[in-house]
């Protein structure tokens, strides 16, 4: 920066006054101007800077970070075999909600705060990134984006499963005796998320045969053995003009892909901020930064790694591809806080470069966890007809869904 500072002069001088150097030179006049500005230097390295205190806050983050991040997701991949932590009980429905509440206040409160505060540094020039939003801009392109992603990966491995069926049966499939069409079917023959999912509950529970429509409601599997068992020795008639057995097994499947689509994502989404966080950390030589840092993301990291955990425990992966995917993600964090210490002391986080790309990498994390938490985690579990038969669950679901985000959100005070 010296250099420029001492090159500018000169460069006026030689030049004169040409239209590029003139007396109001916009646009380098505004770029060397930020780049010097004594604001880039940033709090820390004029106040509480310890490189030897922070190295060792490092490492115990890089500890404590490794343990949250393996213990979050190895309880619902290990609890699925134990009564009381299985995927399909109340317990886990309740701690997957509080779960996405964190998830969410982490996209909303954090990862877009941070990217504001990036994009609109001092160190950067005015413009293009003060005059226009680019924060929310790469949110919502991120949030369209996994939308994309999502439906494509639930098309290839339902084509990959063989899941898709002859236009003859799925005609048949989706009449019905009234011949009404389905909550959420358009006029086109489309289906919205929402629709999708009433479309399933629909062929799950809309039998006539009068009983109540939230009688039975449990494991999936298990009603569709009951139905299996009950078809084969002969069990009682259904007004669907398909088998009820073999709807069952098609819905458990597709909810399989589902979750299979679901789990990955969300690991994209959890890796990418994953990433800049550890590096964030790793770069700091401030033990005042570090310190709450290393609680918020420990905490933070735990219920992450649960949230995934509980979906890649209910995709059904084989047991190698959990524990890559979950190895992966806990291992990402600490890498991050790694690499971060390792560039430490030539890395300035407040050049345009870092910034930049900080404040990108945060908005698009941003919209993929938005994402993911509302129609992924949250919409899924709490319009499931699972849900709305039980009251109590409900209560539970929607304290621990609030609790969750507050608590992650109050972490922002400190963090």
């Amino acid at each position: 920066m010296i250099f420029t500072e001492d090159l500018w002069p000169l460069l006026h001088q030689l030049v004169g006054n040409t239209s590029l150097f003139s007396e109001k030179p916009s646009f380098f006049h505004n770029l060397l101007e930020s780049m010097t500005n004594s604001t880039c230097a940033g709090d820390e390295f004029d106040q509480c800077r310890d490189e030897s205190a922070a190295l060792v806050l490092k490492f115990v983050a890089i500890a404590s970070i490794l343990l949250s991040g393996m213990a979050g997701i190895a309880i619902p991949l290990v609890g699925k075999h134990r009564r009381f932590l299985r995927t399909d009980g109340n317990l886990f429905v309740g701690a997957k909600a509080f779960a996405a509440g964190v998830i969410l206040a982490t996209g909303f409160v954090h990862m877009l705060s941070d990217a504001t505060e990036a994009l609109q540094h001092p160190c950067l020039p005015s413009f293009p990134w003060s005059k226009f939003p680019f924060t929310g801009f790469f949110a919502m392109m991120a949030a369209l984006f996994t939308l994309l992603l999502d439906f494509v990966g639930t098309q290839y491995y339902e084509r990959k499963q063989g899941l898709n069926r002859p236009s003859e049966e799925q005609s048949r499939v989706g009449s019905s005796e009234s011949g009404g069409k389905v909550f959420g079917e358009e006029e086109s023959g489309g289906m919205h998320i929402v629709g999708m999912h009433a479309h399933a509950a629909h062929h799950r529970h809309n039998h006539p045969h009068g009983h109540d429509s939230c009688h039975g409601i449990g494991s999936e599997k298990e009603q569709v053995s009951a139905h299996a068992d009950s078809h084969g020795h002969g069990g009682h008639g259904h007004g669907h003009g398909h088998l009820p057995g073999h709807s069952h097994m098609e819905d458990v499947e597709e909810t399989d892909v589902r979750h299979v689509v679901v789990s990955q994502v969300l690991e994209l989404g959890i890796v990418s901020h994953s990433v800049i966080i550890g590096l964030s950390l790793g770069v700091s030589q401030s033990p005042c930064t570090i310190r709450p840092l290393i609680a918020a993301l420990s905490f933070h990291q735990f219920f992450e790694g649960f949230a995934l955990g509980g979906c890649i425990s209910q995709a059904q992966f084989k047991a190698s591809s959990a524990t890559i995917m979950a190895c992966f993600f806990a291992l990402t964090t600490p890498l991050g806080v790694s690499i971060g210490t390792a560039i430490s002391s030539r890395f300035n986080p407040y050049s345009p470069g870092a910034l930049i790309t900080e404040g990108i990498l945060d908005s698009l994390s941003a919209g993929i966890l938005v994402y993911m938490a509302l129609v992924d985690l949250i919409a899924a579990d709490f319009l499931s007809k699972r849900m709305s038969c039980n009251f109590r669950l409900q209560i539970a679901s929607y304290c621990m869904l609030f609790l969750g985000a507050g608590l992650m959100s109050s972490l922002a005070i400190w963090a």
